[in-house]
């Protein structure tokens, strides 16, 4: 399946994956409130960081490795299973790890109840092997499950969730939907997998029993999803450990705050990491057979579809902040609008990282660069959120993570700078920031004369829309756009 039609089923996902908490989010955040909601979301935090180290960078791991084995089934099968019994024996280590912290961490045995629920969505997280289908590039797949299962989460929701107190019910409702999707990864990957066979017999065995006798043996990968998974874990220091360390130094009103403003920046950047993800197996398998030139082409797309989208959704988001808020989460939420202004700008900055990242360096291998990245990242984030964070609140976690993601973004520039363009894409992006002062003017004009928030949003982003649309076709005349629109590559 060619780059456009995966981008498509890409974005329908991403798309999904953002409209339908837009359609659930205002109710629940008006049904629960902002302490409930900053409740749900500290825990989720916690859970998220056991199961970052129980994935341990296998999903870019499993990605990279089963698209070098496309073709090969046999091939295929062995890279699944070493990689998944890797995956249960951490799940394994660091699910009683967790059950023993919900014990003796005071913090956590506050929401003990929550937390318990968390262990189950650890415990499903190796089996949603995600990366198995993204490796296979399979995504019509993920994307018609995903928004099969999400639409009974939206009905569960309006049924279920009916006061405050229903929070714990929330927050079951998303691990419940967790474990379905891998339910049913878990039956589908037969499709593509030779039935698992124990080195010392030659019969067939069901999987379960494969994995549990893998664990005796050392599995493979190790030392790439060591560095993958450290790599993840030192971006988490400036992205969800924001929400942890603000969570301890605060209190869960500012939680609130603060993820309400990145859940909806997150909707924002989702159409950019959805073609990121996208692109990694392609670029893995453009290295793999010596295909430089197409490579670097490749790269100049990537960067050209960043501009395009990303500069428009940061206009449109800064200038509206607050009547975003207000839409889509109701009263007692309107200090999210100015965390939400200052992380717009990641849009471009998280975009082009992780072109330089994820399409450059992870896609060659270079996963100590990517590495040392995180390593400058994580420094910056937890210096800044120790200075920033006490004082200045959500407000303080939304400027650590656009100073961490600065750094980060500079460092692996300097790193891929042999394969990224960069005189082209710096003209690029000065011409750009030059196109964008009439629309930002245009759109503070339509918010301060048009009294009706909704409408004058509507019109912004008509504008918006028509204006960057004439400037690429007749001003920029950008061929890597049209390229990517006309050719199934």
């Amino acid at each position: 399946m060619g780059i456009k039609k995966n981008f498509l089923y890409s974005s329908v996902l991403t798309t999904a994956g953002y409209i339908f908490p837009l359609i659930t989010f205002p109710y629940v955040s008006r049904v629960l409130g902002v302490a409930n909601i900053g409740i749900c979301n500290f825990v989720d935090c916690i859970i998220g960081y056991f199961v970052l180290f129980s994935m341990l960078g296998i999903q870019n791991t499993g990605i990279r490795e089963i698209a070098r084995c496309q073709g090969n089934k046999a091939e295929l099968s062995r890279a699944f299973y070493n990689i998944i019994g890797l995956n249960v024996m951490l799940v394994a280590l660091f699910g009683t790890l967790l059950v023993i912290s919900i014990q003796v961490v005071p913090q956590f045995a506050e929401y003990k109840t929550l937390m318990y629920i968390g262990v189950g969505k650890l415990i499903v997280a190796f089996a949603m092997i995600d990366w198995l289908y993204r490796g296979l590039e399979d995504f019509r797949y993920i994307t018609i499950r995903s928004i099969a299962i999400r639409c009974l989460y939206v009905v569960a929701v309006f049924v279920f969730i009916r006061k405050p107190d229903d929070y714990p019910i929330y927050f079951g409702l998303t691990v419940a939907t967790e474990g379905l999707n891998a339910l049913v990864n878990c039956i589908h990957a037969r499709k593509y997998l030779d039935p698992p066979h124990l080195p010392s017999a030659d019969r067939k065995i069901s999987y379960f029993s494969f994995i549990i006798s893998h664990l005796a043996r050392r599995p493979k990968y190790l030392k790439s999803s060591l560095t993958l998974g450290s790599y993840s874990l030192l971006t988490s220091m400036y992205t969800s450990f924001n929400i942890a360390f603000l969570g301890f130094v605060t209190n869960t009103t500012e939680v609130g705050l603060y993820t309400t403003a990145t859940k909806l920046h997150h909707i924002a950047i989702g159409f950019l990491l959805a073609f990121t993800g996208v692109m990694l197996p392609r670029m893995s398998n453009l290295m793999s057979e010596g295909k430089t030139q197409e490579f670097r082409e490749k790269i100049r797309v990537s960067f050209s579809m960043l501009v395009y989208f990303s500069f428009p959704l940061i206009i449109l988001g800064a200038v509206f902040a607050p009547e975003i808020i207000a839409i889509i989460s109701g009263p007692g939420y309107e200090k999210a609008a100015i965390p939400l202004t200052i992380i717009m700008p990641l849009v471009f900055i998280i975009g082009f990282e992780q072109i330089l990242v994820v399409q450059i360096l992870m896609a060659q291998k270079k996963d100590g660069i990517v590495l040392r990245n995180a390593i400058i990242g994580a420094t910056v984030g937890l210096t800044a959120n120790l200075l920033l964070v006490k004082s200045m609140g959500c407000v303080g976690s939304a400027l650590v993570w656009v100073a961490s993601e600065v750094s980060v973004m500079i460092a692996a520039l300097i790193a891929a700078k042999g394969y990224f363009p960069l005189p082209e894409a710096t003209r690029k992006t000065l011409k750009n920031i030059l196109y964008a002062i009439p629309a930002v003017a245009a759109c503070i004009a339509i918010r301060q004369f048009d009294p009706v928030p909704i409408r004058a949003m509507i019109l912004a982003a008509v504008f918006v829309a028509a204006y960057y649309g004439c400037l690429h076709l007749f001003v920029i005349k950008d061929k890597n756009i049209l390229s990517l629109l006309t050719h199934n590559s």
